[in-house]
């Protein structure tokens, strides 16, 4: 695990998150995108260490103005130490590539504070209020972010001007509205594990990511799995994905996917309880026992929140098996 000193903004290697000396804080935010937005790498940020050492400069003057910000504003939290995606992965080698994916999580978990960068939410608004910059910011829609939300204890919000918001707590009942995750797992009254797969799955509804892979890769550390990261293989990453899941639990909430939320409203109440007439009303025409992408776990709030053992997982599961059974 790489880690930038936040006095200088060099970089160093730890061998676990868990033997870094008084612990490290980690940055989420949004890549920067456009002609001339163009994130500093691992190599950047060790090509302006060695010009730095000979000119006998400060490295942390030199690089992005994203990492200067995060650098000082943890050394100001008393932090020495912080991780960002960007700069802290050695990309160029697919090994330490996929290492740090599957690590990602427990990098995000084990950090003593996680600092969110909203680059387009302004210092000056309330996140609380109904049509602020917070609820619309894109950090909402990306799929890597939704670990980034999960795992960390402490998560605080950082506005455009690298000013303090709130945590993650106290916008608990914010995001819970902007995400559909529960408020208690925001403030860990209930552990992530409490909630079905089903329902953790939809959390990434509506979510985007760079490459096509990421949709499954962004929500292993979610689950609990590790699999080889191979970009290039396309869908085959989430199938990957929810087998993994499989053998490794018995929610059968896996399945209950591919009843579209429309559909479910408008069934009577007689037929969403009964296995054989939702078999009949929305069952057909799924060819697979595993959904395309998270957003075929689309459903109405209350078949997601069930836990495996609760009453609408089981017919969800009778139709997908049986419709792969014709």
């Amino acid at each position: 695990m790489w880690l930038l000193s936040t006095d200088r903004a060099e970089l160093t290697e730890f061998s676990s998150p868990e033997s870094v000396p008084q612990g490290y804080a980690i940055l989420s935010h949004v890549w920067n995108k456009g002609p001339g937005a163009q994130e500093q790498s691992f190599q950047d940020v060790q090509a302006i260490r060695s010009r730095c050492i000979r000119r006998r400069e400060n490295p942390r003057d030199f690089v992005s103005e994203k990492i200067r910000q995060s650098c000082i504003l943890a050394a100001r939290d008393g932090y020495q130490w912080i991780w960002n995606d960007t700069c802290c992965i050695e990309k160029t080698s697919s090994a330490a590539l996929s290492e740090a994916i599957n690590s990602m999580y427990r990098y995000y978990s084990c950090a003593e504070i996680c600092y969110v960068y909203l680059a387009d939410v302004p210092s000056s608004e309330d996140p609380i209020y109904v049509d602020s910059s917070f609820r619309r910011s894109a950090w909402h829609t990306r799929g890597w972010t939704l670990q980034e939300l999960l795992a960390p204890t402490l998560v605080l919000f950082v506005s455009s001007d690298w000013r303090p918001l709130l945590t993650k707590a106290r916008l608990a009942d914010v995001i819970s509205e902007i995400t559909s995750i529960p408020a208690d797992i925001l403030t860990l009254g209930r552990r992530i594990e409490d909630a079905s797969i089903a329902q953790r799955m939809s959390w990434a509804v509506g979510r985007q990511t760079t490459r096509l892979e990421d949709r499954a890769y962004s929500l292993m550390g979610m689950f609990g799995i590790t699999m080889p990261t191979l970009y290039g293989e396309g869908p085959r990453a989430f199938q990957r994905l929810q087998e993994e899941i499989m053998r490794r639990s018995t929610d059968t909430s896996l399945f209950a996917w591919g009843l579209r939320r429309w559909e479910y409203v408008d069934m009577p109440d007689e037929t969403r309880l009964n296995p054989e007439l939702l078999l009949h009303f929305g069952g057909g025409g799924y060819s697979s026992l595993f959904a395309e992408s998270p957003s075929d776990f689309s459903m109405p709030k209350e078949a997601a929140m069930f836990h495996p053992s609760g009453p609408m997982v089981r017919p969800f599961y009778f139709i997908l098996f049986m419709s792969c059974r014709n």
